[in-house]
């Protein structure tokens, strides 16, 4: 067998066999009663529930993995990819044109795929535990506007991507590398005002109590903060949450409104005070720093691999191509990119641990982070017993279990 397929093929079954086996352990590492942490806001019927909502979760998880793998190796063994590659050839287009239209129909294609799968997940299992919120006039709106979105950004990065491989030989991967990095920096920063709200409404946090609050507690921090904005989240969900986002003088805090609704000032005050602590611990830096290491390697790897004989060879293709060798690299890239997805979870627990750290000794009340995420655990009906495996492959915020005791400890 060609080699390239082989580890395609068993890099596939790996990824397939490793989410099978971490919910299958994860599912036996449950037990009937909270940990005792948690016995103040968990009674029994609403643990069962968290359980049951984390096994309804697996088993979804277990159903949409196996198909996704399945036609996965059917597209690959019956010769799918050059079928369309002969089919987009036929168009008679130039090479550019021609691999945005196939790299596009792949992604089309993968898409209505996955999209049975969206709608039931949405509107049948998160609505079985009264989490959706979401109409069905909001759900087509935000796949139509992520579709728009994903077109023009990266169709826009994926025709650079083509060109300069086509047009700069050896430094090809040199000046998309470049592109790429440009290209996440300048989303990151434009995100917040031009993006994001095109999917929520963000409004600035109104006068009162909690707004003092967040405010003296950034200027004592010394963070300056373009804004604080309340998200419509429950137009969404009834689940909770906040995040950080821009950089430099566009740094904004984005509070859930379910989030608000939940929790008292002083808690969302510990939760402003763990957001902060990404940006004063540096993480937020190191993560773009990484991310932009990350890519250059990616593309340098590339450029080895993605114009080799053996890789079209495994696909059956007729004509070797620039775009199809791109398509194909990304799948023999699989068991790096695990790897590398284990270690990156791993630097971002360790990260959440930190930002905790933070916002306990800047706030002086750790008891205030670990009421916040209790509560926050309880709404979502958040797993509290993940099996180590799970976490290792799938966690980038350590169990909130975990995160309480760390907390319990500091106090």
């Amino acid at each position: 067998m060609n080699v390239y397929l082989a580890v395609i093929l068993a890099s596939l079954a790996l990824s397939w066999l490793l989410g099978v086996l971490s919910n299958f352990l994860t599912t036996r590492a449950m037990t009937p009663e909270p940990p005792e942490e948690f016995a103040d806001i968990y009674d029994a019927g609403g643990y069962a529930d968290s359980q049951a909502y984390a096994k309804a979760n697996m088993r979804f998880s277990n159903v949409a993995d196996t198909a996704s793998t399945l036609v996965s190796f059917a597209v690959i063994l019956l010769g799918g990819f050059n079928w369309l590659d002969v089919a987009m050839r036929s168009l008679g287009y130039s090479p550019l044109i021609t691999g945005l239209l196939y790299i596009g129909t792949l992604s089309l294609a993968s898409y209505a795929l996955s999209l049975p799968f969206e709608i039931y997940h949405t509107f049948v299992l998160e609505n079985r535990f009264g989490f959706n919120k979401t109409t069905a006039g909001t759900f087509v709106a935000d796949r139509v506007k992520g579709l728009v979105l994903t077109a023009l950004l990266g169709g826009g990065l994926l025709a650079g991507v083509l060109f300069f491989f086509e047009r700069t030989g050896d430094s090809a991967w040199l000046w998309c590398w470049g592109m790429a990095s440009l290209f996440s920096l300048g989303l990151t920063y434009v995100a917040p005002t031009w993006i994001l709200p095109l999917f929520n409404k963000f409004t600035p946090l109104e006068d009162g109590e909690l707004r003092t609050a967040l405010e003296n507690y950034a200027a004592g921090a010394d963070f300056e903060l373009e804004g604080i904005f309340v998200m419509d989240g429950s137009k969404r969900s009834t689940k909770g949450n906040a995040f950080f986002t821009g950089f430099g003088r566009r740094k904004r805090i984005a509070l859930f409104d379910t989030l608000i609704r939940e929790q008292s000032p002083e808690e969302i005050r510990a939760v402003l005070a763990h957001e902060v602590g990404h940006s004063k611990r540096g993480h937020i830096r190191k993560r773009l720093l990484v991310g932009i290491v990350r890519t250059g390697a990616v593309f340098y790897l590339m450029s080895l691999f993605m114009d080799s004989p053996g890789l079209f060879a495994a696909f059956g293709m007729e004509q070797p191509s620039l775009y199809a060798g791109l398509v194909f690299f990304i799948l023999l890239y699989t068991p790096l990119s695990l790897v590398l997805s284990v270690a990156g979870n791993y630097v971002s627990r360790k990260h959440e641990f930190e930002a905790d750290e933070f916002a306990a000794r800047t706030t002086g009340a750790p008891q205030a982070m670990v009421s916040a995420l209790k509560k926050l655990s309880a709404s979502n009906l958040s797993n509290l017993t993940p099996h180590p495996l799970t976490v290792w492959l799938d966690y980038s915020h350590p169990p909130v279990l975990a995160r309480v005791r760390a907390l319990n400890a500091l106090s």
